[in-house]
């Protein structure tokens, strides 16, 4: 299944106006880098997010949210949002302000 053209749109729209984000296209998706650090993402339904492990274990606790995990082995401090909790812009804006938040203090690639 291909990724999700009009949510990878709304993450580009959310992305428009911010400094330092590449667009990539990557597992089998398309990532969206700040800095040369991948930070979100689309693959396939799924809003794909880097949050640090401490922050991607609090969000797991909320309804819509799982480990991303595409290949059997789960990526530490990753979480998928199901299109189900972002379906509002405010709700997409605020999971990539906050997968922004840790890796904008990553250091640059």
């Amino acid at each position: 299944m291909p990724y999700d053209e009009t949510l990878a749109d709304r993450v580009r729209r959310a992305l428009a106006r911010r400094r330092g984000f590449v667009e990539r296209k990557m597992f089998g998706g398309i990532g969206f880098l700040l800095n040369g650090n991948m930070c979100c993402g689309v693959w396939k339904e799924y809003l794909i997010l880097r949050l640090g492990p401490k922050s991607a274990d609090a969000a797991l606790q909320q309804p819509y949210v799982k480990e991303f995990d595409i290949t059997g082995r789960a990526m530490k401090g990753w979480v998928m949002v199901a299109s189900a909790g972002i379906e509002t812009d405010k709700e997409l804006s605020d999971w990539i302000r906050r997968a922004s938040r840790f890796v904008a203090a990553l250091p640059a690639k």
